[in-house]
């Protein structure tokens, strides 16, 4: 799979890619994430990207001219163009997986006051946005995209079943997770992790699932959530 951001501010993006499971998928060539800089495709001798907003207001938007130059230099027939925009559809689990299916994205990154609104009507498929707030740029919002997808990409994590029962996955947020000590400060491992029974684990997971979405998002509560599909037991606990 392949990513292609266009900013205007391409050192915004670079670090985080390099590092961890994208920086590890990168070097192993399941995805590959092209950073494009708009500047080049600016007008004049200053590489002019940004104009003043007919009718008046602050700030500055940037050109659909610029931004439609620097999608055709990248743009293929297989593209899915998202517009990373804070008026966009929220970003989700499920969003994820939709677009983790598709074999090339282009994010186009905004900044400043924001972007002319052509984009969105003439060359983006769709808007995202990554949550409630406004940023200063569109950078950070389509690293977080970027993430989200490419781990659902088979081979990106090492290991795939992990996908299985994770926040969101299945209408619920996750269950707590615990490892060693056992009993660190006086808190103690739940003894039920302990106890070898694998039916009973699960049914606390479940529980504690459960609970969780209800205290932390209640928007996503539900009256009986589908349980998570069960587990294989190891062949052996430590």
């Amino acid at each position: 799979m392949r990513f292609d951001l266009l900013t205007l501010f391409p050192d915004l993006c670079r670090g985080p890619l390099d590092h961890s499971i994208l920086g590890r998928a990168r070097a192993a060539g399941i995805v590959e994430v092209g950073i494009h800089d708009m500047r080049p495709h600016g007008l004049g001798r200053h590489r002019q990207a940004d104009d003043a907003p007919y009718g008046g207001g602050s700030g500055m938007v940037l050109r659909v001219d610029v931004v439609a130059r620097a999608l055709e230099a990248v743009r293929r027939p297989d593209s899915r163009v998202v517009l990373m925009e804070a008026s966009g559809t929220p970003f989700t689990q499920a969003v994820a997986a939709r677009l983790a299916a598709s074999p090339h994205l282009v994010l186009v990154c905004g900044h400043y006051e924001g972007v002319d609104a052509r984009v969105r009507d003439t060359l983006a498929d769709e808007a995202l946005s990554v949550g409630d707030y406004v940023l200063t740029g569109g950078e950070l919002a389509a690293l977080v995209v970027v993430d989200a997808v490419a781990r659902l990409v088979p081979g990106v994590l090492g290991c795939a079943g992990s996908l299985a029962e994770e926040s969101f996955s299945h209408g619920l947020l996750e269950y707590p997770q615990y490892t060693r000590p056992r009993v660190w400060r006086g808190h103690a491992v739940p003894a039920v992790l302990l106890s070898g029974h694998h039916a009973d684990i699960e049914a606390w997971r479940l529980e504690r699932a459960r609970e969780r979405t209800r205290a932390v998002r209640p928007d996503l509560a539900q009256p009986d959530p589908p349980a998570p599909p069960r587990r294989k037991p190891p062949a052996s606990e430590p």
